[in-house]
């Protein structure tokens, strides 16, 4: 069932819990990719953690867009996605994501070797596990390519990119501090969310 932008408009924490199991459908020229959301973060404008927290910028506009807005910047590691919510400023990013639960054996073989395994030292690339494909949010953008040139502050699209609710819950919700929030910008709060039953496949399972 397609997620309608009604679901966002709630609050952040419970958004990021119920984004948990939903599936996210990208259409590339290979075909449909997926992946199940394992691993969420919520965003408030009032904490310090959020880019939000900095001020509206042409930049972060989406996250004070209506509700299921999508916003993407640019991390450490590559792109990132995240969805804005109820209340300006607040929003959830996916942090990781289970590809091997949805894809066929076909589509799997092509994402572990377009977003591969490298040795820092050698420089030599390897195929990733399929169960470590979105194990990040990096690696799930490059995994679904998704880019911030081509999706930030846009909606899900039925043709080409959306959200949908396959019927699966977690069994078990770990509720963890966010990674990687600045020393004194609220890291401790717990805000980032995990299917306990698929930790493997999440940053926990690194």
């Amino acid at each position: 069932m397609f997620i309608e932008e009604s679901f966002f408009d709630a609050d952040a924490a419970e958004t990021a819990r119920n984004m948990l199991g939903k599936v996210l459908c990208r259409k590339t020229p290979e075909g449909w990719r997926f992946a199940r959301i394992i691993e969420t973060e919520a965003y408030y404008l009032a904490e310090k953690g959020s880019h939000a927290s900095l001020g509206y910028t042409h930049k972060r506009r989406a996250l004070f867009m209506a509700p299921g807005t999508i916003y993407m910047y640019h991390s450490r590691g590559g792109d990132s996605l995240n969805v804005s919510c109820r209340g300006e400023g607040n929003a959830v990013l996916i942090k990781s994501a289970a590809a091997h639960l949805d894809n066929s054996p076909e589509i799997l073989k092509i994402m572990s070797e377009t977003n591969p395994v490298v040795n820092r030292a050698t420089g030599e690339k390897r195929p990733r596990p399929f169960e470590r494909l979105c194990s990040g949010q990096a690696l799930l953008c490059r995994s679904l390519c998704l880019r911030v040139a081509d999706w930030d502050a846009g909606r899900f699209n039925k043709d080409i990119f959306f959200m949908e609710d396959r019927g699966y819950k977690p069994s078990e919700i770990l509720v963890r501090p966010r990674l990687g929030i600045p020393e004194g910008r609220d890291g401790h709060l717990p805000l980032r969310f995990l299917d306990g039953g698929l930790i493997r496949s999440s940053t926990l399972g690194r």
